[in-house]
């Protein structure tokens, strides 16, 4: 029992990388469509596979988001790509993971992740500004993990 504990501690680490805050948005969103569905996503996909070793969080995210491009889910691609800058890919290492799909997947598969990252980035943009507008000496605030969809 205490070692399941433990297990799922590390999965929410995880899950807190990859959500940021929008972790309990996300997993009550899954709940709402199905309460088994939220729990085989969170114990298995991030509380089990996710928590393997042998890959860091980062290269896991950006596979998911090639993964992701593959399946043309544009919301879930959406949350890993946030997920992915959040554990530390640069919009560089983004934008040449989503490029590597082309001779796989095609350009309408890759396009559509590319819209995905512009909508993230865009969306981050305006929080930069927003931020920078609200402050009085123009100071930047990391709001990265803030909602992004």
């Amino acid at each position: 029992m205490e070692q399941d504990k433990q297990d799922r501690g590390a999965g929410q680490k995880a899950r807190e990388v990859i959500f940021g805050s929008q972790q309990e948005r996300i997993l009550e969103r899954l709940q709402g469509l199905d309460s088994d569905l939220m729990a085989y996503i969170r114990d298995f996909a991030y509380d089990t596979v996710y928590e393997r070793p042998g890959l860091d969080l980062k290269t896991k995210e950006l596979m998911a988001c090639v993964l992701l491009t593959s399946l043309g889910s544009p919301p879930e691609l959406r949350t890993h790509l946030r997920g992915a800058m959040n554990a530390g890919a640069s919009e560089q290492e983004v934008r040449e993971v989503l490029l590597f799909c082309v001779p796989y997947l095609g350009f309408p598969r890759t396009v559509a992740a590319f819209e995905q990252l512009r909508g993230l980035l865009e969306h981050r943009e305006r929080k930069v500004m927003h931020v920078k507008t609200s402050h009085p000496h123009g100071q930047e605030v990391d709001e990265s993990t803030a909602e992004d969809q």
